[in-house]
């Protein structure tokens, strides 16, 4: 925050009782939304144009994709698209993905047991 503000120091003014809370907070709520403090709460230092950047790859790479099978031989196969270019945050939210159908198979499951160990209890799991 303080870079922000140079050659200020808003938190060094609050502590020194220069500036009231209020004031911090309306200079913490000013900050700029790809400063250094939205970027340490993300988790990654990519910007807003770093993701433009990557979804112009992902989409030069699916348009040469098309044309290339477009203008391909009639017996040659067709060219799979290639896979998307890295994003931070994508592994917490693959491994989000993972855990809730984990979840879903395991009620999926339980659901089924308490089926059967109602409709044949000769065959419900023991245990």
């Amino acid at each position: 925050m303080c870079h922000h503000y140079a050659p200020r120091d808003p938190l060094a003014e609050y502590f020194r009782g220069e500036i009231t809370l209020r004031k911090l907070r309306v200079l913490v709520e000013g900050l700029p939304p790809d400063g250094a403090l939205v970027r340490r709460l993300a988790g990654h230092h990519w910007q807003h144009g770093d993701f433009l950047a990557a979804d112009l790859v992902d989409l030069m790479a699916r348009l040469l994709t098309d044309f290339r099978n477009a203008n391909r031989p009639e017996k040659a196969p067709l060219q799979e698209y290639p896979e998307p270019v890295w994003r931070p945050g994508r592994e917490a939210a693959e491994k989000q993905q993972r855990k809730k159908a984990r979840r879903e198979r395991a009620e999926a499951r339980a659901g089924y047991l308490r089926i059967v160990a109602v409709a044949t209890p000769e065959h419900a799991e023991k245990g």
